[in-house]
């Protein structure tokens, strides 16, 4: 190989290392990285917050006591710390952030909170309460999963398990139970195979807030199956899931 294409072939790998290292410390992998720069950590009980540098955040009390419900819900234990990032503004959010929702729980088990949402809820617009108890179940059952395992838990059971967990219908954007059973007489219903899928967004449906009632459908179907067979068979079916990544056969 001559000199030419051999520094062609470095200087390309050089680049390819370059934009991961970049990725991992400010880009949109900055939540699986194992080295965090510019964020200042507060080790709890539960949880380790990271709050960027700028931002502002002291309520680590309530972060803890939502541990202790989620883990009786689930029978399931936090395998770890989850890391919990708080960040100044939407530009660092965006630029680190997978994501363009106000909450999400990464497959490692991580949470990340969009800074306007801490302002919605100082100014009583949502629940912190609640849409952190909706992703720390999500976080226990990608820490109980594993991160390269956790794609093939059924999308619409984790959110609709996160959903009853924190009991989520009828705050918001989600519509109560009865109305969301209203809303499927009228005609409006996503199967859970579709959700996330091309067939889901073909689907149109009549109502105002569509993310809402999608994730409420699926909090109804939860809470239809722990009314119906109990809510240890239903966490027996979730262990059995995540135990062998097959929800036909454990259902």
């Amino acid at each position: 190989m001559n000199k030419p294409i051999k520094y062609s072939i470095l200087t390309v790998v050089v680049l390819i290392v370059i934009f991961v290292i970049y990725s991992f410390l400010f880009g949109k992998l900055f939540p699986y990285s194992p080295v965090i720069i510019g964020f200042s950590p507060t080790e709890t009980e539960q949880a380790v917050i990271y709050i960027q540098n700028g931002a502002e955040f002291t309520d680590f009390a309530m972060i803890d006591a939502l541990f202790p419900p989620i883990e009786k819900f689930l029978d399931m234990k936090f395998k770890s710390k989850p890391r919990i990032f708080i960040f100044k503004d939407a530009e660092n959010f965006y630029q680190r952030s997978l994501t363009k929702a106000r909450f999400c729980s990464l497959y490692n088990g991580d949470v990340i909170i969009a800074p306007w949402s801490l302002e919605e809820a100082k100014r009583g617009e949502i629940s912190l309460k609640i849409y952190l108890t909706h992703e720390l179940t999500h976080s226990l059952i990608h820490q109980q999963i594993g991160l390269f395992k956790a794609a093939k838990f059924p999308k619409w059971l984790h959110e609709g398990t996160a959903m009853y967990s924190a009991n989520q219908m009828g705050t918001t954007f989600y519509p109560s139970k009865e109305e969301t059973y209203q809303y499927i007489l009228n005609g409006n219903f996503i199967r859970p195979q579709d959700f996330h899928t091309k067939r889901e967004k073909q689907t149109k449906l009549d109502i105002k807030y569509r993310i809402g009632f999608i994730y409420s459908e699926y909090a109804c179907i939860v809470d239809y199956l722990i009314d119906q067979y109990g809510r240890d068979k239903f966490i027996k079916y979730v262990k059995t899931i995540i135990k062998t990544c097959n929800p036909d056969k454990a259902f």
